[in-house]
């Protein structure tokens, strides 16, 4: 069998874990990400901190406060890309109605996502990535839906992030399906995520991939007295909420606790994001959300999505759910003029060359293994091609035990290598790549005979 060592992927400082990759650039893509606006972002988060508070239990018949008038004008704004896209992106409202829990929901209520869709332009290509951003916002009392809470970084930065996705992402064509998602009822308990991520299982979507932005647009921790406006972070869960007896049995056997899906493509989303966006360090946090905390991701997961969260670096808790006021000189509330919108752009910019990439490359390999009829020093594995569409080839990737990232990528044109590395002393996995160089999320090979 013929193949090629390409290019050794992984450079680590001892400070900032920094990876490059050398590999050549999408110039479409390349221009979508120059394309992201921080002023656009900067506007789209004044417009919706404007509407006073964006409380999932508030106003819904204003037009100018409350929850209500804020989910329409961000239908409205979907609706102008979508026409700029020749009408190809779909706007929808996502609505349900969420049962009282005697805690955070005092009654029952209606409430909406605001949802856009890109379909792909594959037939075959069933695949949904889904990328978030919630646009509710709360006060210090959780119930508390009368207050000004401008929820300026927690999440207008998410939501604006997504929308000026959808803005610059409408106007290119992709094999899957994009959907971006205004996501509801977040601050009260993950409520717009989870009907969604139940309707996706429900209805039977192939979603390959979910992000949530949240909290993306401040670079200044008052406790620590940190600025970092180079680093995001991305969060995924290790062993999977839905894993089996069996997958659990498999997992222990080879040691794949830090290998899921998730971890799979949160080690993606380093790789492609600091391929394309300068001044770029993506940190991957080996834990499923903050410490004791949560986000709309979780729900995804929980229904068995590959699904992180990317966060900023260093939060400011004087900002997050905090009532707007000055105590003894110290600003509290969450305000738009303390976030940092070249920092958003960077996020947004971020999202758009993982979700370009992905949705443009052929789905994952199927039946990934690693041969084990044998006792050998050697490592073979094999694989079949995705059914949706046939790779131009793969990259066969390695790794040491001790490393967090992928260190070597292999390219191969057969389904099926041998290399002279034991599969005791390193981890593999597979990803399928067209002609252009777009790669598909990377597979961890189960043991096969």
């Amino acid at each position: 069998m013929k193949y090629f060592k390409i290019f050794i992927l992984l450079i680590i400082s001892q400070t900032a874990f920094a990876q490059t990759a050398i590999i050549k650039q999408d110039i479409n893509i390349k221009n979508m990400v120059n394309d992201v606006s921080a002023k656009n972002i900067e506007n789209t988060v004044r417009k919706l901190v404007s509407f006073g508070t964006r409380h999932t239990l508030s106003d819904t018949i204003s037009k100018t406060t409350g929850i209500g008038a804020a989910r329409n004008w961000i239908k409205s704004e979907f609706e102008k890309y979508s026409k700029e896209s020749g009408g190809r992106l779909k706007v929808s409202f996502d609505t349900f109605v969420q049962p009282a829990d005697g805690r955070r929901m005092p009654y029952p209520l209606e409430m909406k996502n605001v949802l856009a869709t890109l379909p792909g332009n594959n037939p075959t290509d069933n695949r949904v990535f889904i990328v978030s951003g919630h646009y509710d916002s709360r006060a210090t009392a959780a119930n508390d839906s009368t207050s000004t809470a401008p929820g300026a970084v927690d999440d207008a930065s998410g939501t604006a992030t997504v929308m000026e996705l959808a803005r610059v992402m409408s106007k290119q064509k992709y094999n899957a399906t994009i959907i971006f998602m205004a996501a509801v009822g977040e601050e009260q308990g993950l409520f717009g995520s989870t009907h969604l991520a139940k309707r996706a299982k429900e209805e039977d979507w192939n979603v390959a991939a979910m992000i949530t932005n949240d909290i993306v647009g401040n670079t200044y921790g008052e406790q620590t007295d940190l600025k970092d406006n180079r680093s995001v972070r991305v969060f995924s869960e290790g062993v999977p909420a839905t894993e089996t007896k069996q997958d659990a049995a498999i997992r222990n056997a080879v040691g794949g606790e830090n290998d899921s899906p998730a971890r799979e493509f949160a080690r993606y989303v380093k790789e492609v994001a600091e391929r394309y966006v300068d001044q770029l360090d993506v940190r991957l946090i080996y834990r499923k959300d903050r410490y004791l905390r949560g986000g709309d991701h979780i729900p995804f997961s929980e229904e068995g999505y590959p699904a992180v969260r990317f966060t900023e670096m260093n939060e400011n808790f004087n900002r997050q759910h905090q009532d707007v006021r000055k105590e003894n000189g110290v600003d509290y509330g969450d305000l738009p003029d303390f976030a940092d919108y070249n920092y958003i752009q960077k996020v947004c910019r971020m999202n758009l060359a993982v979700l370009a990439n992905i949705a443009k490359a052929p789905a994952k390999p199927l039946n990934v293994g690693i041969v084990t009829s044998d006792l050998t020093n050697n490592t073979t594995l094999k694989w079949e091609a995705p059914k949706s569409t046939k790779p131009a080839g793969y990259y066969v990737l390695m790794r040491e035990t001790i490393s967090p990232y992928w260190e070597k990528k292999i390219y191969v044109t057969e389904n099926q290598i041998t290399l002279p590395y034991s599969k005791d002393n390193y981890f593999f996995a597979v990803q399928s790549v067209d002609a252009e160089g777009h790669e598909s999320s990377m597979v961890f090979p189960k043991p096969v005979r």
